[in-house]
């Protein structure tokens, strides 16, 4: 399974990265990422190219638009004086001045004996007008001069990234002003990367008039190159440019010249970028563990940056490093978003208290073998005594020894009393029973103190675990060590004929809706009732919820169970409180339910449509309920609670919940359960116990439902200690609609129409 998701992933990549080619998808990548390559290694300029800038202060000393070409003449001879080897100029010559103007700079070209270089371009014939003429200088100037081209073309952003070797001027080709100075020979319009890591601060420049004027040092441009051109910007000429800004065309042209001086830069082959990154995703993608894929990821890009920008540092090749990145960025996310699934998948699987896997994971594994299923007998009294840290720990130890019998190293926590294994086939159960109460029954040791832990066990040798689990219940009721699971085929065929008819029922009526109410203590009046589920049979008679509900349960019926008796409460509620009796109602919602889309959706449906506010409606759950898929749980419960639906934790007490689970779930009420009440006033230890719930559930802000009332004695009790509701046959047995408005204080004549 790991191997194909890293083939996969790997492909992913590689195709990533072929859509990254193309142009119109690399380009804007490889744009954005330029200034960054080359602010990493910025550096200064060789200083065999020097600018003599036409700026601002010589714009204002010359003070004309075009300048008189004697200056351009003088310029001419103090740089041919000085010595510099090249005299270029990026200034437009194609139009005439003044005859001695122009016979003055002739003049100063002969005399320069050939070092001289004038630019030759093609611009377009005017608005609308395509075609391009190609402009030269006069033909006065150009018989002791080269000629070179200043043409060159912006991206498609506009920014300058590129400039040609050479270009085509009146038919004949001719070599770019950068490519003239260092004597590169290229192709016609072929075109090189500019090294924009040059920093053009560090180009050596002398002011246009200085030069003139014999202003300045010698040494700067002997032996030198020496470009003249406009950086006054109100010349114009200006161009954006990868991380430089705005730079004037001479200074690109300088750049350009510096670039060529280090040697012929070259594209390289996107394919050799994408065969690199796609070798340093390998490590990323098979890594085990999130540091080390974390590691590998780093590296990744440490290599890739390196080898591209040193490459284009030492080498004059220019790989996409953008296409690497991206490669390599794509690999890393699809790789934390496996593992992201692969958590969120195990944690379904894992049972989040112990670690151990849980009853999905049992599904899952479909594996052979004789049904094992271990009940923790006395969880409840370890849960009091320890705390849920450590029995957590002490269940970890027990599923430690049940391994070593186990027939696929696996032990299984299915419910929160309940471990699962499967035994190998190939021994007798007898002596594999043997062997597990040996282990069994030594104590565990935790924190060093040792606790401990009672079990039973249920078989099935057939590997049915559900029947394992029941034989299991069996043997702890009965005080044995383990019982064999049997099959009861009439019991079976008893429940596959009810829950056959359980649909019909529902539709027919036969399913009723009793309701028993619960006493507000604070008033002494009926201020809440509990929604219970009542099937009259036409043969059968009365079928106890004890027989059909947990059937529902278990053949996946109890949705729509749940959903008639949610639509019954809630019409039969509007009734009374249209008759003006403000009394809540419960309504018992299952376990399986509150992980089940369909069911919530239809329940929120329900409420949209209900004639009373959701805040009439109470949905009890039962605390195991909540314990057994916590995460699930409590988004639902948050859900409906969120709607107004009040929320209370029945059967309080029975199960392991812990503060925290008080703390997070939506709760507005607690149900002690009956077996803490019954006695409480009769006991001093279930006194405590209740006197303390109690006392947590209003710091908490929680309404406190006490079940099971059964005297006066235990109702003056829980006055006494502060209790919000009793409810039980001593406050009012379970009554169906009509004898309850009776019992509100009014008859059922405003609800007739809705009866019938």
């Amino acid at each position: 399974m790991r191997a194909s998701s890293n083939a996969v992933i790997l492909a992913a990549v590689a195709l990533i990265g072929a859509i990254v080619m193309l142009p119109g998808i690399g380009g804007p990548i490889r744009r954005a990422l330029e200034p960054l390559r080359f602010a990493a290694q910025s550096h200064a300029a060789s200083g065999r190219v020097v600018v003599v800038e036409m700026d601002a202060r010589s714009v204002a000393a010359i003070r004309r638009w075009p300048w008189p070409r004697h200056h351009y003449a003088a310029v001419v001879d103090q740089l041919t004086k000085a010595g510099a080897q090249t005299i270029v100029f990026d200034v437009d010559l194609s139009s005439a001045s003044t005859p001695a103007d122009d016979q003055a700079f002739a003049d100063a070209l002969r005399r320069a004996g050939g070092r001289v270089t004038l630019p030759t371009f093609a611009q377009e014939a005017g608005a609308g007008d395509r075609r391009h003429l190609d402009a030269l200088p006069l033909p006065a100037f150009r018989p002791h001069v080269s000629l070179a081209s200043v043409s060159f073309a912006p991206d498609v952003d506009g920014e300058v990234r590129a400039l040609p070797l050479a270009t085509v001027t009146a038919g004949t080709p001719r070599p770019s002003l950068s490519a003239f100075i260092a004597a590169r020979s290229g192709t016609a319009d072929a075109d090189y990367p500019v090294d924009f890591s040059i920093d053009p601060a560090t180009i050596p420049r002398l002011s246009f008039t200085a030069v003139e004027h014999g202003a300045f040092d010698p040494a700067v441009v002997r032996g030198r190159n020496v470009l003249i051109g406009a950086t006054a910007i109100e010349m114009g000429d200006r161009y954006p440019a990868p991380l430089r800004g705005v730079l004037p065309g001479v200074t690109i042209q300088a750049l350009g010249a510096e670039t060529l001086l280090r040697g012929m830069p070259e594209r390289g082959s996107p394919l050799a970028t994408f065969v690199l990154a796609l070798a340093l995703c390998v490590p990323i993608v098979r890594a085990r563990r999130g540091t080390t894929a974390a590691g590998a990821f780093a590296f990744a890009i440490l290599v890739l940056t390196v080898t591209v920008l040193s490459a284009q540092r030492w080498l004059g090749l220019y790989y996409l490093l953008g296409l690497g990145l991206v490669m390599i960025a794509a690999g890393g996310m699809l790789v934390v978003a496996r593992d992201i699934a692969r958590r969120f998948r195990d944690g379904r699987l894992i049972d989040e208290a112990t670690g151990l896997p849980n009853q999905r994971a049992l599904a899952a594994a479909s594996q052979p073998g004789v049904a094992a299923v271990v009940q923790l007998t006395n969880l409840e009294e370890l849960t009091a005594v320890l705390g849920g840290a450590q029995v957590a720990q002490a269940i970890v130890r027990t599923a430690e020894r049940l391994r070593l019998c186990s027939a696929h190293d696996a032990v299984y926590r299915v419910r929160s009393h309940q471990l699962a294994l499967l035994l190998p086939t190939t021994e007798i159960v007898e002596d594999m029973l043997a062997t597990l109460r040996t282990l069994l029954l030594q104590p565990v040791e935790i924190m060093g103190r040792k606790v401990d832990v009672a079990v039973a066990l249920g078989i099935a040798e057939d590997g049915d675990m559900a029947a394992a689990a029941m034989a299991a219940g069996e043997a702890a009721a009965g005080g044995v060590f383990w019982r064999r699971a049997r099959l009861n085929r009439d019991y079976l065929e008893s429940a596959v004929s009810l829950m056959g008819e359980l649909d019909a029922a529902i539709v027919a009526g036969h399913i009723e809706v009793h309701y028993q109410p619960k006493l507000a203590l604070a008033t002494d009046r009926i201020g809440s009732v509990e929604a219970l589920v009542r099937w009259r049979h036409p043969e059968r008679g009365f079928v106890s919820p004890g027989a059909f509900v947990p059937l529902a349960e278990q053949t996946d019926r109890i949705a729509p169970l749940t959903l008639y008796v949610l639509a019954r409460v809630i019409a039969d509620a509007a009734c009374w409180r249209a008759a003006g009796h403000q009394v809540s109602a419960a309504v018992n919602i299952s376990a399986k339910l509150l992980d089940a889309p369909a069911f919530i959706a239809e329940v929120d449906r329900m409420l949209d449509a209900a004639p009373l506010p959701p805040s009439a409606l109470i949905f009890e759950v039962t605390e195991s309920a909540t314990m057994s898929d916590p995460l699930t749980a409590t988004a639902t419960l948050r859900h409906f609670r969120t709607r107004g639906v009040a929320i209370s934790m029945d059967d309080y007490g029975t199960g392991q919940s812990t503060l925290s689970y008080l703390r997070e779930l939506p709760l507005s009420e607690l149900k002690i359960d009956r077996s803490f009440v019954q006695y409480a006033h009769e006991r001093e230890n279930d006194a405590k116990l209740v006197r303390s719930t109690i006392d947590l559930a209003h710091a908490l802000g929680l309404k406190v439902v006490a079940e099971g009332i059964e005297d006066a004695a235990n109702l003056a009790f829980l006055r006494a200690v502060g209790c919000d509701y009793a409810q039980g046959y001593f406050i009012d047995r379970p009554m169906p609609f009509d004898a309850l408005v009776a019992r509100l204080g009014e008859g059922a004549a405003p609800c007739v129409e809705r009866r019938t």
